[in-house]
């Protein structure tokens, strides 16, 4: 019995011997597993982060390659060149319809005015020259053409205006029952036109727009509008010294409605007849008058050997002030054919006269005259 317990104990012992080395062995083991997995999880997440990493740069990949490919820029691009097609074609559409307009303008083409050539009379007297005066006021500064010709004639040189310019009232204009409001365009012919034209305006208590366009026969009346309105080329125009020239800037407005301000005896007639060619809508206005100046202060008597006279207005107030005046060995140098005409009017001799092919102005034919009788 004793024997048995014995080998029981012993038995028991080793048991427990065995469950103890069995747990030792077991726990490294389990600590084996337990890293193992841990190792493939390490490995997993890699796989993972590399399989998200290749997500991404395939994700990435896929967007650059659809922005490469531009098809729907293309498109919009072929969309933006049809339009563009369409608006050629209508402007080759227009294009017939303006050259069509610039082969009627041949039929209204103005032809450049020509003055009325003037020629000295048969009988007129070749006699020395010393004293000469000019039917013009005296000039502002001493650049004048007359002022020279007596420096190298050595000759006496007097200016004397024989008419002056009167603005009519604004009663008289209200007569002529012109509405300043419905024009938007002038056509000025001289400074006087223009110094007038503004007078109206504010006795009328009228406000010329900013709007209005003017029409200047030549560069220096538009040059001095400065002294009413603020220059501006967009609105201003100007030839040199015709109607002729104004033409076509006339043609390019004609839906303006036109006022052309003139004196009770005007020369206009061009104008008016260019304005009608044209087919222009307009209206004349006399806003001033000439009328002969007071030359009481030579009491009756002109001490000069040669009178110039420019306008009938001056030949009209020539035998106003002085109406016994004889010609007799004075002589008198006329510019125009209307001017001419007045002196024919009241028999008077011609002299000197312009312009014509060998004295196209008044100087030139003033210095040969003289040139050739001083000589003498």
């Amino acid at each position: 019995m004793a024997v048995k317990k014995k080998a029981t104990k012993k038995s028991n012992v080793a048991v427990k011997k065995g469950k103890k080395t069995a747990k030792k062995v077991a726990k490294p083991i389990a600590k084996k597993s337990a890293a193992k997995p841990k190792k493939s999880s390490t490995k997993k997440t890699v796989a993972k982060k590399s399989k998200s990493v290749a997500v991404k740069k395939s994700l990435s990949k896929k967007p650059l390659k659809k922005t490469i490919k531009i098809k729907p820029v293309k498109k919009v691009v072929a969309k933006k060149i049809t339009p563009k097609k369409a608006i050629v074609s209508k402007k080759t559409d227009k294009t017939p319809e303006l050259k069509s307009d610039r082969v009627k303008e041949p039929k209204i083409v103005i032809p450049p005015s020509q003055p009325q050539l003037v020629y000295p009379d048969k009988n007129a007297l070749k006699l020395r020259v010393r004293t000469l005066l000019i039917s013009q006021p005296k000039p502002e500064s001493e650049k004048n053409p007359y002022l020279e010709l007596a420096r190298r004639l050595n000759i006496k040189v007097d200016f004397r205006h024989f008419i002056k310019i009167e603005g009519i009232s604004s009663k008289e204009f209200r007569q002529q029952r012109i509405n300043l409001t419905e024009h938007n365009a002038v056509i000025l012919t001289s400074r006087n036109a223009v110094d007038h034209f503004f007078r109206v305006c504010a006795e009328m208590r009228y406000n010329v727009p900013e709007t209005t366009k003017y029409f200047c026969l030549n560069e220096a009346t538009a040059y001095y509008l400065q002294k009413y309105i603020q220059y501006r080329k967009r609105k201003i125009f100007f030839g040199n010294g015709t109607i002729s020239d104004l033409a076509e800037s006339l043609r390019k407005n004609k839906e303006e409605h036109f006022l052309l301000p003139v004196a009770d005896v005007h020369r206009e007639e061009k104008i008016i007849d260019v304005l009608d060619l044209l087919k222009l809508r307009y209206k004349k206005a006399v806003i001033y008058r000439t009328v002969s100046a007071d030359l009481s202060d030579y009491k009756g008597v002109l001490n000069y050997d040669m009178l110039v006279f420019f306008t009938p207005a001056g030949i009209k107030s020539l035998f106003t002030n002085f109406p016994n005046f004889k010609q007799g060995e004075i002589r008198i140098a006329a510019f125009g054919a209307a001017t001419a005409e007045a002196l024919r009017e009241h028999n008077c001799r011609i002299d000197v006269a312009s312009p014509n092919p060998q004295t196209p102005s008044m100087v030139m034919a003033l210095e040969n005259y003289i040139r050739e009788v001083n000589k003498r």
